[in-house]
Parts: C-alpha cells; sequence; structure tokens
C-alpha cells in the first residue's frame, strides 16, 4: 500500500522539480511510512511513498520496465500478480524484482491499454509512457483505492492518492464546490467525480484517465452489463450457485492472504467479517489475530457475536471499548478525509485499526457485503414500498407517528417506524435514497442562504444531476432488488464506505484488503436472482445459507445493527459543548452559508430530546471542522 502523486505537462515547459513532489509526497507518509521515491523527466513527475507489503526489499517505486520508457507508481496490490508475471515471462519479460507493482508496466508492454483487464486487486496507478509522452492513472473496478486530479488553466495536470497533495502545489486554488456541498448534506458524502473542491476531481471506479498532447479524456474500462450476467447464471441451480459463490469466496480470501508482512482480521461478528475469519482459518492463515471494537452502550455493544466467531476459529481475539473521550480525535479524523464526510463510524474504523496496526500490517474486512447481497434495511424499506397498501398507510401516519420523540435505543422498532415513514414522504424518484437522505429539498431551501439556493436552483435537484441520473436509467436493465445494489456499489460503496475504510486505516499505516469487493465474486452476485438476495425480508439470503456450513448460526442470522456509534446521545452530552460553539449564531451569519435560526431550532430540539436531529448535525458539525481546516485556517 502507498500514496502516489504527480504531475504532467508539455514536455517544452521541462521538468517538476524534486522538491515540489517532495513536498507533494509529504502530505501522505502516513500511507508509506516505509520508503520514498522519485521520477522527473520533461513533461513528468511522479512520487510513492511506501508500505512496503510484498518484496519488502526490493519492491521500491516508481519502476520501470527494462529499457527505461515506461514507469509506474501504484498504491494497491495486484493479487493475481504470480499468474500474469508467469504468462509475461513466457512471452520473455525480464523482471528485476518480486513486487507486484512490477507486472504493470510488462502488462501494459504487452496488452497496451487492454492491461488493466488483467488485474484482480485493489488500486490506484500511475503509469508514463515515455515514448508516447502518455501518462494513465487507473482506478480499481470497484473504487477502493482513491485517486483525485486536476487540470490547471496553463495545462498542468495534477494529481494525488489523497486531496492534500494536490493542494500542496502552489497554483491549486482552495474553492469551496456548492454543488458537492449540496450533494454533501444529502447523501452525507460526495459522489464522484465530485469533490469539495471546485476544480478537483475525483476518478471514478473503473476508469482509466489518458493525458497525452495536452489533451485528457476519460473512459471505463470495465462495467456491470445485466445481460451477460444473466446468461452467465441462467442455468443454475440454488445448490450449484451456493457451490459456485462458497468457492469464489474462498478464493477470494485466499488471494488476499499474500504477503510478505503480519497480516489479521477485523471482526464485528455478522456473517461478512466472520465469513473473511472463517475462510482464513480454513485456508490455514497463522497467527490469525482478530480485532473488535464494543461500546459501552448495551444496544451499540456486540462484542459477543465477535466473541463468539473468534472462539469458533481460535483467533489471537483483542477489544477496544470505545468512550466518548475518543472524539477528540474529530480534527484528526477530518484532516485525513480532506473533504467532509458525516459517516459516524469513522471513529471505530479508525481505532481499530490503530489496534490492529500494533500486531499486523495487513487486515482483512468484511467491507461490501451489504452491498452485495442485500443487507441494509433500506432495500426492504424499498421493497416494502411497493406494496400500495403500505404506502399509503404509511403516508397516513407519518405526521403522527414523527410528533412523537424518537427511542435512545441505536435502532428498535419504534425508531425503525419513524425513519420508514419519514422516508415515505420523499419523492418516489429516489428509489432507496430514500431512506439514506435527511434532508428534503424544500428543508434544504430553508437551511440554505440566499446566494447557496440561487446556485443549487440552477443545478436543479440533486437526483436529477450526474452522476445520479444516468446511474437511476442504468439501474433498469436490472430486476428490482438487484438494481438497488447497484445503485449503492456505485455511489455509496465507493464514495462513503471505501473512503472511510481508506483514509481511516492509512492514517494508521495499515493496509486494509476486502475480500468480498473481488471483482470475480461482484459479476458472479449480480448475475444471480435479486429474490436470492432479498428473500422476502430476508437480507442476504443466499450468502447465509451458503455460510450456515462455516458459521454458528449466531454469527449468521443475529440482527443488522452496523458499525455506528451512539452520536445522538453523545451530542446531548459529552459533544454538546463542540456543538454549540461550531454551529453557533455568529459564526454561520459570518460565513452566509446555512440558516442560523433554522440550525438553532435543530439543535434546541436535539438537545431536548423532542427530535433525533443527529444525522443532519453531525453533518453541519464536520463541514464547519473541516471548513476550519481547511479554508480558513490552512
Amino acid at each position: 500500500m502507498c500514496g502516489i502523486c504527480g504531475l504532467a505537462f508539455s514536455p517544452a515547459s521541462g521538468q517538476p522539480e524534486i522538491s515540489l513532489l517532495k513536498k507533494m509526497a509529504q502530505t501522505l507518509i502516513h500511507r508509506g511510512p516505509d520508503d520514498e521515491g522519485y521520477f522527473s523527466r520533461p513533461g513528468i513527475g511522479l512520487a510513492v511513498r511506501r508500505l512496503s507489503i510484498i518484496d519488502v526489499a526490493g519492491g521500491h517505486q516508481p519502476l520501470s520496465n527494462e529499457t527505461g520508457s515506461i514507469w509506474v507508481a501504484q498504491n494497491g496490490e495486484i493479487y493475481n500478480f504470480p499468474d500474469i508475471r508467469a504468462e509475461l515471462e513466457k512471452r520473455g519479460h525480464i523482471f528485476r524484482t518480486r513486487s507486484d507493482t512490477e507486472v504493470i508496466v510488462h502488462s501494459y508492454e504487452e496488452w497496451g491499454l487492454d492491461f488493466l483487464q488483467k488485474f484482480r486487486g485493489m488500486f490506484a496507478l500511475a503509469l508514463w509512457d515515455g515514448e508516447k509522452k502518455r501518462l494513465i492513472l487507473a482506478r480499481d473496478r470497484i473504487g477502493v483505492k482513491p485517486l483525485y486530479y486536476t487540470l490547471l488553466p496553463d495545462g498542468t495536470l495534477i494529481f494525488g492518492s489523497e486531496i492534500k497533495a494536490i493542494l500542496s502545489h502552489p497554483q491549486v486554488p482552495r474553492e469551496l464546490d456548492l454543488e458537492a456541498l449540496d450533494f454533501y448534506l444529502t447523501l452525507e458524502y460526495i459522489p464522484a467525480p465530485y469533490s469539495i473542491f471546485k476544480g478537483i476531481k475525483k476518478l471514478q471506479a473503473a476508469h482509466l484517465l489518458i493525458f497525452e498532447g495536452g489533451r485528457l479524456t476519460l473512459q471505463p474500462y470495465w462495467q456491470l452489463e445485466a445481460g451477460q450476467l444473466k446468461e452467465r447464471a441462467k442455468s443454475l441451480s440454488l445448490p450449484q450457485a451456493m457451490e459456485e459463490l462458497y468457492a469464489l469466496l474462498r478464493e477470494a480470501v485466499r488471494l488476499r492472504l499474500i504477503s510478505d508482512v503480519p497480516l489479521g482480521a477485523f471482526l464485528s461478528g455478522g456473517i461478512d467479517s466472520s465469513t473473511i475469519v472463517g475462510l482464513m482459518r480454513e485456508l490455514g492463515a497463522e497467527p490469525l489475530r482478530t480485532f473488535s471494537i464494543g461500546f459501552k452502550e448495551s444496544t451499540y455493544n456486540e462484542l459477543n457475536y465477535a466473541r463468539t466467531a473468534a472462539r469458533r476459529f481460535s483467533t489471537q481475539h483483542e477489544e477496544f471499548i470505545l468512550e466518548p473521550r475518543a472524539l477528540e480525535l474529530t480534527e484528526k479524523l477530518i484532516y485525513h478525509l480532506d473533504e467532509p464526510l458525516a459517516d459516524f463510524s469513522i471513529f471505530p474504523t479508525y481505532l481499530v485499526s490503530t489496534m490492529a496496526r500494533s500486531r499486523v500490517t495487513v487486515a482483512l474486512s468484511g467491507d461490501g457485503g451489504d452491498e452485495l447481497f442485500g443487507g441494509y434495511e433500506h432495500y426492504q424499506a424499498q421493497k416494502l414500498a411497493q406494496i400500495g397498501s403500505v404506502r399509503k398507510l404509511g403516508h397516513l401516519a407519518s405526521p403522527l407517528i414523527n410528533l412523537f420523540p424518537p427511542s435512545e435505543k441505536k435502532k428498535g422498532f419504534w425508531n425503525k417506524l419513524q425513519r420508514f415513514t419519514l422516508g415515505l414522504t420523499f419523492p418516489a424518484e429516489l428509489r432507496h435514497f430514500r431512506w439514506m437522505t435527511f434532508w428534503r429539498e424544500e428543508e434544504k431551501e430553508a437551511l440554505y442562504s440566499e446566494d447557496l439556493k440561487k446556485e443549487i436552483k440552477k443545478a436543479g435537484p440533486f437526483w436529477t444531476r450526474e452522476p445520479l441520473s444516468s446511474l437511476f436509467q442504468e439501474m433498469d436493465q436490472f430486476d428490482p432488488i438487484t438494481a438497488e445494489l447497484y445503485l449503492d456499489l456505485k455511489t455509496y460503496l465507493p464514495d462513503d464506505i471505501m473512503v472511510k475504510v481508506d483514509r481511516m486505516s492509512m492514517a494508521t499505516s495499515l493496509e486494509a484488503r476486502e475480500p468480498l469487493l473481488d471483482h470475480h465474486l461482484v459479476e458472479f452476485v449480480f448475475s444471480l436472482p435479486g429474490e436470492w438476495k432479498l428473500h422476502g425480508l430476508e437480507t442476504k439470503w443466499i450468502f447465509k445459507k451458503t455460510m450456515e456450513r462455516l458459521l454458528p448460526r449466531e454469527n449468521i442470522y443475529r440482527p443488522k445493527e452496523g458499525f455506528s456509534i451512539p452520536i445522538k446521545l453523545w451530542l446531548r452530552q459529552e459533544l454538546r459543548s463542540l456543538l454549540l460553539d461550531q454551529l453557533n449564531e455568529d459564526r454561520l451569519k459570518r460565513q452566509g452559508l446555512f440558516e442560523p435560526s433554522l440550525v438553532k431550532k435543530l439543535i434546541d430540539d436535539h438537545l431536548a430530546g423532542r427530535k433525533n436531529y443527529s444525522h443532519q448535525l453531525w453533518a453541519l458539525l464536520v463541514f464547519e471542522m473541516w471548513y476550519d481546516q481547511y479554508l480558513v485556517n490552512r
């Protein structure tokens, strides 16, 4: 795992200074504390901070082919590199290292722009073709590893694993993108290709960027196409599908055990992480270390399930109890995020990564299981909303149900009922996003200042804008259940979950690997009928049936809780002063983005326990703290 960055421009303009490349790379030292490397020629500069995982001694980057005409910098891992290397050696290519990165340059030599089709892994890479004076940036199919870029008015392309590397270039301005801000407050994350900074873009998952002759082009290299996928699975019986699923899961874990340094696993005790740990044990991983986070609040604490799985698979298990004082980390974690992300679980993710890093350098995680197999409650809600009588009754009951205060529990029947009926009041065009957003359009209109309102009105409602408008159309090729999974696979997974996991693990110099996001596994699961994933209202049905041979039933059929924290309680107690300070009326007036009186009402109702506005207030709080760090006190 590494951090990469660099820049490209017309060769006639000279070559980048190594001092500038070092300045950019220094912002990524947490991603790669073990080694650094630089490459500078007329028109191109590459820089790498390396976390040494494979070929610790010999895998220095940037790395070239035999002639030095092609150079590459990579963040991530190509898990099937031994097979690719063997194929390339048969074709006459000569390797000088045992590194997975070296297969990239030789694959490009052999297959040109189709080289990415060979790779099975998580990666973001920059490849320089010196003969063509061509720079290629590419990101893995699911978007596990990040890559950002910007094009300056003078034609200079600047890129980096994190935005902070780009911002360290003296010519890059820091300007707030108001459309991105609207996306953030609506979804609690910012969908690619947007970033919070105007002019700085995320390279979308499964895309490559080609910069050649001063022209920048973007193109996808992988897509999930329903027609091809259905053809693959149409003759499979349920037992056959379960056998193939188990084999693919086992293979995905096996590939991710390759490492020259110690590795372990995150273990929450749910089916996703328990499956990873169980398969690691079945494959002979030794020693098998597992790491879990718990809470003092009983409705949030799930350590008993993790202990059950740890005992079953005889792991060396460690736990950490997260308390509100852990939120002293807030400023540090916002710095590592680079842009606002309102996912509460950044804290447990960071702390479990810190705990794991004291023992191992690589940790396998169960991320992706909910998007792949249909594990979220919003899929159930969307399915129920298709029933006319349920929809009608929910609309009628919503005003009454939401008059009452929420429960203190993490979820509970009453909180779920309130959330379901409230979601029904959002436009049906939003599909399951109705249960993932907390601001109606009219509520945002009341929140936004006049200037912000004008900008957002020009852009139109968020679901009519790219990338969402195209994704909503693409959903129609799938059955109704799989369509909802597709939407999350393209948005929530890469732009929230993977952002959280990558930044929080990399902040501790830990490499996180996600076997459930192996693209062979993703393609297979998306080829299966939606009813095998959400069976009635039973989530992850085929996954659960398949894993009965391996896991304790209590880990398979436990209630779905999610990796969250008691933020609604902490905002009323330990975080109260921080909330009141960051969202005070005078500050908001000076800033000129939000209506202070509305924010005050939200705070008052939440602190009094009349409403649960934790999502809205936490999103605003994170934004204000980010604003201070990146736009005011930079």
